[in-house]
């Protein structure tokens, strides 16, 4: 499955309109920049996601997995990532992967 560029929502494959806006399916492929930030973006998440968990005495971790692990999936499948989580990633997760998701083209 892939996702409409212009609502998120999911669409076949084959689509070449997205039957809930009308839009045109774009068959563009991620840029190269996009992946070498989503290994950027997890990598940092881990990063802050141990240190948060090492100076909160493990109870951060409530907050830090959850989100962790939603980008990872996001990032995975190449599904759109919604500016909420993106802004609460940075401001309680790690500001740097925050950053980057707000910097990545979300084609």
């Amino acid at each position: 499955m892939k996702y409409c560029t212009h609502c998120g929502a999911e669409v076949l494959d084959e689509a070449v309109v997205c039957v809930h806006c009308g839009c045109k399916i774009d068959d563009v492929k991620k840029s190269s920049d996009n992946s070498t930030m989503a290994i950027l973006v997890k990598i940092f998440m881990i990063l802050g996601t141990v240190v948060v968990g090492l100076s909160t005495f493990f109870i951060g971790l409530a907050w830090c997995i959850p989100m962790t692990i939603s980008v990872c999936k996001k990032l995975e499948n190449n599904e759109p990532i919604g500016t909420g989580l993106k802004v609460c990633s940075l401001l309680f997760v790690s500001l740097v992967a925050g950053i980057l998701m707000l910097c990545m083209n979300d084609d």
